[in-house]
């Protein structure tokens, strides 16, 4: 990697030290989501890689608010989710990716949700990880996000996205080319 494109996934000292305050205040309040991990440790982790911090800042941007879910105890790496309740602000109202995009002849969105989480250095959930995030808490009840469709579906013109409603986590279809401004997606990132 050059130097600019380096330089374009830094943060500023404020920058870093203002999301590494939200990570703890986030990390402290929802314990349910991490039991047993220690901020310090995950602070470390973080603090070492400063492109994952560029990663996890603009999951914040977007609106993800992303926390600790979980730790890889054969790799050490600890696995963020997008936990905001409802799907990212910063990221709906797109479609599935880009030869969907390609695909709409008129009313296009702007974006789409592959190629928006490879900007931001993640990857969308996929549906057990989604089915695992549900587990810790209610997200998703007035919107939905699209998770990663297998290509299978996606040859014949699909993707998938879940959402809960009722009590229950529910996965559905729809072109890939649909967008619907309660629909974005959660993302994931490994540090």
């Amino acid at each position: 990697m050059n130097n600019t494109n380096r330089n374009k996934k830094a943060l500023s000292p404020e920058q870093r030290e203002e999301l590494l305050g939200a990570l703890k205040s986030r990390f402290e309040k929802n314990m349910s989501r991490h039991k047993g991990l220690e901020w310090t440790k995950v602070k470390a982790k973080l603090e070492a890689d400063t492109e994952k911090l560029w990663s996890l800042r603009e999951m914040e941007r977007t609106g993800g608010e992303p926390d600790v879910v979980g730790l890889d105890k054969k790799t050490g790496e600890y696995t963020f989710y997008d936990c905001s309740v409802e799907s990212p602000k910063g990221r709906r109202s797109i479609c599935y990716d880009g030869e969907a995009l390609a695909s709409r002849k008129e009313h296009k969105p702007e974006n789409n949700a592959i190629d928006m989480a490879a900007a931001l250095g993640i990857e969308l959930l996929t549906e057990e990880q989604y089915r695992e995030l549900q587990t810790l808490g209610d997200f998703d009840a007035k919107t939905s996000s699209w998770v990663q469709t297998p290509s299978d579906i996606r040859k014949l013109g699909g993707a998938i996205f879940c959402d809960r409603r009722y009590g229950h986590v529910f996965v559905y279809h729809n072109g890939a080319e649909s967008y619907y401004a309660a629909r974005g997606f959660r993302g994931s990132l490994r540090v």
